[in-house]
C-alpha cells in the first residue's frame, strides 16, 4: 500500500499542482507504483490469488487510462511512458 508521503511525491512530480490527484498522468503513476509493489509481493507469495486478481485489475485500469491519454494528448502520453519507463 502506498503511504501518504509516497503518494504526495507522485502528485508533486506528475500533477499540475499539489491537489491535482485526478489527472490521468497522476492516476497512471499511482497505478504503476502499486503494480510494482504488488509484483514484488507476488514474487515472494506465489499462491496469493487475491493479489493476482488485484494486479490484473490495476493493469487493466492503467491500460485504459493510457489509451485515453494517447488518444487525447499524445505528447503527454509519450512523456509519461518515458518518465515511468513503460513499454509501448
Amino acid at each position: 500500500m502506498l503511504t501518504k508521503e509516497e503518494k504526495n511525491v507522485i502528485i508533486q512530480k506528475y500533477g499540475k499542482n499539489a491537489k491535482d490527484t485526478g489527472s490521468t498522468q497522476v492516476q497512471v503513476a499511482i497505478y504503476t507504483k502499486r503494480i510494482q509493489e504488488l509484483t514484488a509481493h507476488l514474487k515472494k507469495n506465489k499462491g496469493d490469488a487475491t493479489a493476482k486478481r488485484s494486479l490484473t485489475e490495476l493493469v487493466g485500469k492503467r491500460h485504459s487510462l493510457l489509451a485515453y491519454l494517447e488518444a487525447n494528448d499524445h505528447d503527454a502520453y509519450v512523456a509519461l511512458i518515458q518518465s515511468l519507463e513503460l513499454r509501448k
